[in-house]
C-alpha cells in the first residue's frame, strides 16, 4: 500500500513540474513577442478590427431583407409637353377621371404637328385631324392647361411628387380674351418680328397668337419685343398711366391715346394688363409623363449645303409652311418670292446618320416626309422636275412602302447618293447640287431652282435640364433613356416617371400617339391603385467611372471580403 501511495505522489509532482515548465515557456514567448512587436502594429490591429466590423455590418445589410414601405398616391398627374403625344396622354388620364396638369412652354399646344400641311402616308390634313384634339384638351374639365410655363423644380418620389412650375406672364387675361385680333391690328410694331410658328417666314406683332386655331385662343405679349415691357413706355403712354387707364376703362370712363398704348385702347374686353408678373405654382402629383418632343437639327451643321446663304435652299419644316394653306404663301410654292420651281432636289439624311455632326442615329421620319413633300410639290407644280437624293430609304411603317412606291410611280427620280456640296450657278439664281450616284458609280451635277434639306430630329431645347431635374438618365444620343428598350419602353429608372413621343427617341405621329397611350396606361395603373411601394435606394459603383474603385477592391481583399 505504501509503495502505491508513493508512486501516486511522484506522479502528481511530475505533473506539477510539467505545468510549471509550460507556464515559464509561455511567459518567455510572450516577452519575446513583446520585444519583437513592430511600431504601429497596434494601430494596424485596431484598424483591422474596425474594417472587420464594417464588413460584418455590410454583409448583414445585404443578407437582411430590404424593407419596403407603402405610401398613398396623390390622384393627380403631370404631363410635360403639349405636342401630340402629351395631348393624348393627358386626354386618356383625364377621361379616366383623374386631374391632369398639362405644362407647355410655348403659348399654345399642338407642337410641330400643327405646323405640318399633310401627314404621311394617308395625306390627311394635319390641321383637320389635330384641331378637334386641341379643342378637347382646352375644354376638358379634368385638364389644367398651363401654357407658356416651364417646370423649374421637382422633389419627392412616386405617389407624391412636388413640382414647381414657372407660369410666365402673358400680360393678357386668358379667361376674358376673345381672340378678336383687334389688339394685334392696332399695335405700333405690327409685322416687325419673326413668327416662330412659321419658322421666321412671316412677321408678327409683339402681341400675337401663334396660329389661327391655337389653343388657348388668347393672345400673348412678347416681353422681349413689346415697347411697354422693354422701355416702360409706348408712344406717350407710360406703364403707370396704362395701369390707371385700365382702371378707368373698368369704371366706364374715357381714355385718351396718350394715357394707354393702342393695344389697350383697341381691346374690347379690357383684358390686357401690362403689370402682370410671373407666377410660381406648386403642384402635388402622383406621377409624371415627359413628352417634350423634338427640335430639328440645324442645317448649318453641314455648311457645304449653303443653308442660310442662298434663299432657295430651305429645310423640311420651312417647306411644310410654304406648302400649307395657312402658310406665308397660302400654299403656293413661291420660296423667297421666286417663281414656282422648274427643277427641285430633295436631300435626305441632313444632319443625322453623320458622326461629323454629332447625330449618328437615324431620325426615322426623314425618308417618308421627303417622299410626302416630293408628292405635294409634284401635285402643286406638275411641270416641276423632281429628284430625290437618298442614302437609304427606310420605309418601315404600316403603309410606308406602298406610299413610297406610289411616289416613285408619279415620275419622280430617286437617285442613291448624298450631295457633297451646293454652289450657285454663275449668272443666275439657280444652284447646282454636286453628288455621286452610287448605283452608277459616277459623279453627277443637278441644276435646281429649289433645294429641300431633309433635316433630322434632336431632343427639344431644355430636355437635358428637365431630365437631370427628374433624375432620368439619357442615352448616348441625348434622348431620355427607357427602363428597358423592349419590355419597358415607356418606363424610366425613376419610379412614377414615364416618357413618350420624341422625348424618348425620333418617331412619327402614329408611334408617338401609341406610346403616349401606353404611358398614360402605365401612369393610370399607379393612380388607380391609390398606393405605391417605395424601395430604398441601393447605391452601385460604376467601376469605369470611380477613381477609388481600385483602392476599395484592395481594402476588401485585405480584410478577406
Amino acid at each position: 500500500m505504501a509503495t502505491e501511495a508513493e508512486a501516486d505522489e511522484e506522479k502528481v509532482k511530475e505533473a506539477e513540474e510539467v505545468e510549471e515548465v509550460k507556464e515559464a515557456a509561455e511567459v518567455k514567448d510572450a516577452g519575446k513577442a513583446k520585444d519583437t512587436k513592430k511600431p504601429g502594429s497596434e494601430t494596424e490591429e485596431a484598424t483591422r478590427h474596425v474594417m472587420e466590423s464594417i464588413r460584418d455590418s455590410v454583409e448583414k445589410s445585404l443578407l437582411g431583407q430590404i424593407e419596403e414601405k407603402e405610401v398613398d398616391v396623390v390622384p393627380e398627374a403631370l404631363v410635360i409637353g403639349g405636342g401630340i403625344a402629351g395631348m393624348y396622354a393627358a386626354l386618356d388620364i383625364a377621361d379616366a377621371g383623374f386631374k391632369v396638369h398639362l405644362v407647355e412652354r410655348l403659348p399654345s399646344i399642338g407642337g410641330h404637328m400643327a405646323q405640318l400641311d399633310k401627314t404621311f402616308p394617308t395625306l390627311d390634313c394635319s390641321a383637320c385631324i389635330l384641331t378637334p384634339r386641341l379643342v378637347d384638351v382646352g375644354a376638358h374639365p379634368n385638364i389644367n392647361l398651363m401654357s407658356y410655363s416651364e417646370v423649374v423644380g421637382v422633389e419627392g418620389a412616386i405617389g407624391n411628387f412636388k413640382v414647381k412650375v414657372l407660369k410666365k406672364a402673358k400680360y393678357v387675361d386668358e379667361a376674358t380674351c376673345t381672340g378678336c385680333m383687334m389688339c394685334e391690328e392696332a399695335c405700333r410694331l405690327k409685322g416687325r418680328f419673326p413668327n416662330e410658328f412659321d419658322v421666321g417666314l412671316m412677321k408678327r406683332a409683339p402681341i400675337y397668337r401663334p396660329f389661327p386655331f391655337a389653343i388657348p385662343a388668347s393672345y400673348t405679349i412678347d416681353a422681349e419685343t413689346c415697347l411697354m415691357q422693354k422701355k416702360g413706355k409706348c408712344g406717350k403712354a407710360t406703364l403707370e398711366s396704362t395701369i390707371e387707364a385700365v382702371k378707368k376703362i373698368e369704371r366706364g370712363e374715357e381714355v385718351t391715346k396718350n394715357e394707354a398704348p393702342p393695344c389697350v385702347l383697341a381691346c374690347g374686353p379690357n383684358c390686357i394688363h401690362h403689370d402682370m408678373e410671373d407666377e410660381l405654382v406648386e403642384l402635388n402629383v402622383g406621377g409624371i409623363i415627359v413628352a417634350t418632343g423634338y427640335d430639328i437639327i440645324e442645317p448649318e451643321c453641314m455648311p457645304e449645303y449653303k443653308y442660310g446663304v442662298y434663299p432657295n435652299i430651305v429645310n423640311g419644316l420651312e417647306f411644310e409652311r410654304y406648302s400649307s394653306a395657312s402658310g406665308p404663301t397660302m400654299g403656293k410654292i413661291n420660296v423667297a418670292g421666286m417663281p414656282e420651281p422648274k427643277d427641285a432636289v430633295f436631300l435626305s439624311c441632313v444632319g443625322s446618320r453623320n458622326s461629323q455632326t454629332g447625330y449618328e442615329y437615324c431620325s426615322r421620319v426623314c425618308c417618308m416626309y421627303l417622299a410626302k413633300q416630293a408628292h405635294l410639290l409634284e401635285e402643286k407644280v406638275p411641270d416641276c422636275n423632281i429628284t430625290v437624293l437618298y442614302q437609304d430609304v427606310r420605309a418601315f411603317g404600316k403603309g410606308f412602302e406602298e406610299f413610297y412606291d406610289r411616289v416613285k410611280g408619279e415620275g419622280l427620280s430617286y437617285r442613291r447618293g448624298l450631295a457633297s456640296e451646293i454652289y450657285k450657278k454663275p449668272g443666275s439664281n439657280r444652284v447646282v447640287v454636286r453628288a455621286e450616284d452610287t448605283m452608277l458609280g459616277e459623279p453627277i451635277e443637278l441644276e435646281a431652282d429649289l433645294v429641300i434639306l431633309g433635316v433630322g430630329l434632336k431632343p427639344s431645347e431644355g430636355t437635358d435640364k428637365l431630365l437631370e431635374m427628374l433624375g432620368v438618365s439619357r442615352t448616348s444620343d441625348n434622348f431620355a433613356k427607357e427602363a428597358h428598350p423592349k419590355l419597358r419602353p415607356v418606363d424610366t429608372d425613376v419610379a412614377g416617371v414615364f416618357v413618350t413621343g420624341c422625348a424618348q427617341g425620333p418617331k412619327d405621329i402614329p408611334d408617338s400617339v401609341a406610346q403616349a397611350k401606353g404611358a398614360a396606361g402605365a401612369l393610370l395603373s399607379v393612380l388607380a391603385r391609390g398606393k405605391a411601394t417605395i424601395r430604398p435606394t441601393v447605391v452601385e459603383i460604376e467601376e469605369e467611372m470611380c477613381i477609388g474603385t481600385k483602392s476599395l477592391v484592395e481594402m476588401a481583399e485585405n480584410i478577406g471580403a
